[in-house]
């Protein structure tokens, strides 16, 4: 449970749903910065070494294990993509009632041999689950397929309030970089891995930057990738115009300190971050592999593709950083984003299928929310 688009969904509906009705639990693989929170809000964080560590038939023994010791347990909600077929498959055969598969992203990481076993855990979830969620219409296509008009879409919504464009905090943010209001501020927020195309970020980065040296870009995350990243800002002599903050609780406070958020992802589910960064107003120079479910249709977003670097570069070369932000918030707000209205809407779900149970025999969908 670390600052992952999913993880933080998560939080965030924890955080707002009614807990004396509804109360989460989470079983995870290591230890993670929100653990000490869950158990503040009075869940419980247990683990079980994960797959890459205990091979296939041990990770299969320790979730039946965990089924069996925890079977007071109604409703199992699995978030991990493709994996959570073997999650799924195990709590019905430990006959866990309501079984919930969520998809949260576009396609599969890793090599062949990865992508393979996860194709093969994947062809559990709909055998497996008694419902399905997804954040997106694509994620529900790629994960589900031919069953995707059988899923409950759940708006990856985001505290609207906490959001809204703040000047202190933009003040705050830009005093902690070392860099004034003239200075054109580039951010981006995710882990340092492959999907995030960090790499493309970098050289995009080092053209415009060599044309305008009062230009700063804003790294947010952590990830297996970070060595070869900041390898790559040495190599491009951009060590005086990278910062790098690591993982961090004020991104609510951080994105007002941007200018523009850039997002080259090669997939994508629906990214919270993005939601994030137009709930405060941020122009957002995205990837056209991106959902375009994302756009909150306040004139924030503008999709480019990934084949054409000269075009990114034109864009972000003629950011204004004087521009006023736009309040869009209630826009949010009314595409049904905000944070609370989702959070009303999974416990609504919980409680209706805790009260009426599940037949075993038949897999009980729900239309679209």
């Amino acid at each position: 449970m670390n600052r992952g688009g999913a993880e933080t969904l998560l939080m965030n509906l924890y955080r707002n749903i009614d807990r004396s009705k509804v109360q989460f639990d989470f079983l995870t693989c290591k230890e993670g910065v929100f653990d000490s929170e869950i158990k503040e809000l009075g869940g419980k964080v247990y683990r079980i070494p994960y797959v890459t560590e205990v091979g296939h038939r041990l990770y299969l023994k320790q979730l039946y294990l965990f089924f069996q010791q925890h079977h007071t347990y109604q409703i199992v909600h699995a978030h991990l993509d493709k994996m959570s077929g073997f999650v799924l498959q195990t709590a019905k055969k430990a006959k866990i009632p309501i079984r919930i598969a969520h998809s949260h992203n576009t396609r599969s990481e890793g090599g062949l041999v990865a992508r393979t076993y996860k194709w093969y855990a994947g062809t559990r979830i709909v055998p497996s689950a008694t419902h399905l969620y997804a954040c997106s219409k694509a994620a529900a296509s790629w994960l589900f397929q031919k069953h995707d008009r059988k899923v409950i879409l759940l708006n990856n919504g985001v505290d609207v309030d906490r959001f809204r464009y703040c000047q202190q905090a933009r003040q705050k943010a830009r005093a902690e970089w070392g860099v004034n209001e003239r200075t054109l501020v580039w951010g981006h927020v995710g882990r340092f891995n492959h999907q995030k195309n960090h790499r493309f970020l970098l050289e995009l980065f080092h053209k415009v930057h060599q044309k305008n040296q009062n230009t700063v870009l804003v790294l947010v995350g952590e990830g297996v990738l970070k060595s070869e990243i900041e390898k790559q800002i040495k190599e491009l002599e951009l060590a005086q115009s990278v910062r790098l903050l690591g993982v961090r609780s004020d991104v609510h406070e951080i994105l007002q300190g941007f200018d523009c958020f850039v997002f080259p992802s090669v997939h994508e589910g629906l990214p919270l971050t993005l939601i994030e960064a137009q709930a405060c107003g941020l122009p957002c120079i995205i990837s056209d592999d991106i959902s375009e479910e994302v756009d909150m249709e306040c004139g924030l977003i503008q999709r480019l593709s990934l084949d054409k670097a000269k075009e990114w570069e034109r864009v972000l070369s003629f950011i204004d950083p004087s521009l006023p932000r736009k309040e869009v918030a209630y826009l949010l707000d009314r595409k049904g984003y905000n944070i609370k209205h989702q959070a009303e809407k999974i416990e609504h779900f919980y409680r209706v299928c805790m009260k009426e149970g599940h037949d075993e025999n038949h897999n009980h969908f729900y239309a679209n929310i």
